[in-house]
């Protein structure tokens, strides 16, 4: 039985993630976790109680974090006082917040990904692999969102953009196409184009359940683990990226 927890639990992906898991015979959710002030704190939802702040007792093998870079790395030094493996889903990380995530997965197992759903991850795969064929071609990157996503460009386009500097092409956050408009859940494509041919790759999320079920595939997977910086494409092809 994998004895969860949840940072983020009223939040959009919170929500879902709870849903799901709730569901899910093998999994217990222990508690919830949301910002001091939120109007759900102390109440229970679903036979789940939801904290104001991490609790000093009550323990639990994986803490899911949907939230923010600096409220996520206060629950991930909470994790590390544990010893309770951690899945990170939360976007915005600045380079030195990196770092102290990748000390902290020294001492506890992190499972640290931009995007946790099967298919985005398969699109990473799939750049990777363009990109190490195509060289000489033109590359573009853009991404749609709702109108609430606070980071832009996405932490998804961020990762693309590494994947493909880390094979020579001249990308960067800066020259990412951006869009916020609506409720949509997200969009992404990246185009290779040379004069003789144009290839895209597009991914679009009908709804937030694959993102979901990705972090609680991660949270199973990652439960048990040694320490260390562990990205999505372990958990779903047994293989390392090399980009955080």
């Amino acid at each position: 039985m994998l004895k969860l927890a949840i940072a983020g639990v009223c939040g959009r992906m919170g929500r879902r993630i709870l849903n799901l898991a709730l569901a899910d015979k093998g999994i217990e959710v222990e508690w919830g976790l949301e910002k001091p002030g939120h109007p759900d704190t102390g109440k229970n939802i679903s036979g789940v109680e939801i904290f104001g702040v991490l609790p000093a007792e009550g323990r639990i093998d994986v803490l899911i974090d949907f939230t923010a870079a600096q409220a996520a790395l206060e629950h991930l030094a909470w994790a590390v006082q544990n010893k309770t493996g951690v899945v990170i889903g939360t976007t915005g990380f600045s380079g030195r917040q990196i770092e102290n995530i990748k000390s902290a997965a020294e001492i506890v197992p992190v499972v640290l990904s931009p995007n946790m759903s099967i298919g985005v991850n398969l699109l990473f795969k799939v750049v990777r692999e363009c990109a190490q064929i195509l060289k000489g071609y033109k590359v573009e990157i853009s991404e749609a969102h709702h109108i609430h996503k606070k980071d832009a460009p996405s932490g998804t386009a961020k990762k693309i953009v590494r994947i493909l500097q880390a094979q020579g092409f001249s990308a960067a956050d800066e020259n990412v196409g951006v869009v916020r408009e609506d409720e949509i859940v997200g969009e992404h494509k990246v185009v290779f184009e040379s004069r003789q041919d144009k290839i895209e790759i597009f991914h679009s999320a009908k709804n937030r359940d694959i993102f979901a079920q990705g972090a609680i595939a991660a949270a199973k997977w990652v439960k048990g683990r040694p320490a260390g910086l562990y990205s999505m494409d372990e958990v779903l092809f047994g293989k390392a990226g090399n980009e955080i």
